[in-house]
């Protein structure tokens, strides 16, 4: 960001002028991300729906990516400008990490999320928006961490678990119900699968598990070992085994009383 600041400022998301158009610009968007920690690391999780105002303008996105080693982000909002936005953490973290021998800390890289995301306010402010969530194995605390922003690139830890996006109020209320800080991996993985599920079932703008096409949410998790996407084929184990319990039970898992 530097370099391009100093020699193509125009590049950058924040320098752009703003767009000769009035009202709401209509481009796709993504929607529900959620995350959980479990004692062994953090599992950060996404639908695979963008909608374009009413319309399904594409079933299958991807919006959970690596950051580096260690850290992940997942995207809600404008899918193209967050898309960009990963791209260019994605070698903030890379050069850094080149030019000083060392990765940066946790902590250095929200901060640094945050940044980009301020200089995203301009756009923001036309509806083009990017609030991602942010997650990884802090090297230094030995634990899983969350971190949740704003459109101006206000930052949060949120411990235990948290969700961005169109259904993450749907998503969180699923999550408080199920989660637990003993989980495992995965009962982790499927609890944020769950809570997606839930999601999904009251927005319309966030997809759910689909069986027929054979396309799952993404989950990645990330522990001492580095960042680890699920295979398809693990998704999909338990994608199906939730569907097969959803349909004795349709509102899903019920919480106890007391």
């Amino acid at each position: 960001m530097d370099f391009l600041g100093e020699h193509s400022p125009e590049l950058l998301p924040g320098r752009r002028p703003p767009l000769p158009v009035q009202g709401t610009i209509e481009a796709p968007h993504g929607t529900t991300i959620v995350a959980a920690s479990f004692p062994g690391g953090v599992v950060l999780a996404g639908d695979r729906r963008a909608t374009m105002g009413n319309v399904i303008a594409q079933r299958d996105i991807e919006k959970v990516f690596p950051a580096d080693e260690y850290s992940a982000v997942g995207i809600a909002g404008t899918a193209g400008l967050a898309v960009e936005m990963v791209k260019l953490f994605q070698l903030e973290l890379e050069h850094f990490e080149k030019v000083e021998g060392a990765q940066l800390s946790l902590e250095g890289k929200a901060n640094r999320l945050s940044t980009m995301i301020r200089s995203n306010l301009g756009m923001a402010m036309q509806g083009l928006a990017v609030v991602p969530l942010f997650a990884g194995w802090d090297v230094d605390r030995e634990k899983g961490r969350i971190f949740s922003y704003d459109v101006t690139g206000g930052r949060s830890e949120e411990h235990g678990f948290a969700s961005t996006g169109s259904g993450s109020v749907f998503a969180r209320g699923a999550l408080k119900k199920l989660y637990r800080e003993d989980l495992t991996e995965n009962q982790a993985a499927t609890a944020v699968v769950q809570a997606l599920y839930d999601a999904a079932d009251d927005d319309s703008a966030t997809g759910g598990p689909d069986l027929a096409r054979r396309i799952y949410p993404i989950v990645t998790v990330i522990t001492d070992e580095g960042f680890k996407r699920y295979t398809e084929a693990e998704v999909s184990e338990i994608a199906r085994a939730i569907h097969e319990r959803r349909l004795d039970q349709p509102d899903g898992p019920r919480a106890a009383l007391l």
